[in-house]
C-alpha cells in the first residue's frame, strides 16, 4: 500500500454494506456481504477521482487486514480481490478453503 493511504481508516460501513476509505472527499469501497463467520467481498470500486492513485489496492488491503484482525474467512467474489491475492498470495492464508476458486489462487 502507498505510504499516503496508511494513515487513513477503514470504514465498516453497515448501513451501505462497504468497507470504505474516503480520500479527499471521495471513496474507495469494497461490497460486501456477512454470512455467519464468512465475509464475502463482491465488488471493488474507486470514484474517478482516485483511479490510477492506489486507493483501491488501499481499500482492499485495510479490508483483507480487517477480516484477518476479527478471524472471518473470506470469500473473494470480487474479481479486483481476487487478482489481488493472486499477486499476493500470503492472503490466501484467510481465504475458506471450501472457496470454490481456493485452488487458482
Amino acid at each position: 500500500m502507498k505510504s499516503e493511504f496508511e494513515h487513513i481508516p477503514l470504514v465498516k460501513n453497515d448501513s451501505k454494506k462497504r468497507f470504505e476509505i474516503e480520500v479527499n472527499g471521495h471513496f474507495a469501497f469494497i461490497d460486501y456481504r456477512e454470512m455467519g463467520s464468512q465475509i464475502i467481498l463482491v465488488h471493488t470500486e474507486a470514484e474517478p477521482e482516485l483511479a490510477g492513485t492506489g486507493a483501491a489496492a488501499a481499500v482492499v488491503e485495510k479490508t483483507l487486514c480487517y477480516i484477518e484482525e476479527n478471524i472471518k474467512k473470506l470469500l473473494p467474489l470480487c474479481p479486483y480481490v481476487f487478482a489481488y491475492i493472486k499477486k499476493h498470495p500470503e492472503w490466501k492464508r484467510i481465504v475458506d478453503d471450501r472457496f470454490e476458486g481456493y485452488s487458482k489462487l
